[in-house]
């Protein structure tokens, strides 16, 4: 995933944005980075990549998935999310 890729795809959040949050910020729990545009505050898919981004010392470093894989698992979760 590149910088400008969308991490929260419910509310259109880069990744970019959200190592920037984190940088700046300091949040101190996983839930605060909500603050971020909403991020993590949809359908709950990008939660566990978002305490990925926060809980390592380098986010920028942090290796997730490429955009269309991301979005094909997103679509997954939410098809068996709402059954």
């Amino acid at each position: 995933m590149q910088d400008d890729d969308e991490l929260c795809l419910c509310f259109h959040v880069t990744r970019r944005k959200v190592v920037q949050f984190i940088r700046v910020q300091k949040p101190k729990r996983a839930s605060q980075l909500s603050e971020c545009f909403g991020a993590g505050t949809g359908c709950g898919w990008c939660r566990p990549f978002l305490k990925k981004l926060m809980d390592e010392a380098n986010p920028e470093a942090v290796n997730l998935p490429g955009p269309e894989d991301y979005s094909q698992q997103r679509a997954e979760y939410r098809k068996h999310k709402s059954n």
